[in-house]
């Protein structure tokens, strides 16, 4: 099982505030699977840089607001 990411996500309550607009609406738009954004939603998966991009662009956002790394 794949250890899960210490990079934490606000995709959830982006896709509620956005029409709630669900995993395969998101998954289209960014060119990904409902999978994929179910992982990256849970944490269990850390997208590529590009993804995440694709991802805050949906949204209309910057990318930090998305997703956030932990201070050391």
């Amino acid at each position: 099982m794949a250890k899960p990411t210490p990079i934490t996500n606000q995709i959830r309550a982006l896709r509620f505030h956005s029409q709630e607009m669900t995993q395969a609406e998101l998954a289209q738009q960014v060119g990904v699977t409902r999978q994929t954004i179910i992982a990256i939603e849970q944490g269990k998966y850390s997208p590529s840089l590009e993804i995440a991009f694709r991802i805050a662009r949906v949204f209309g956002v910057p990318l930090e607001e998305v997703f956030q790394y932990p201070e050391a």
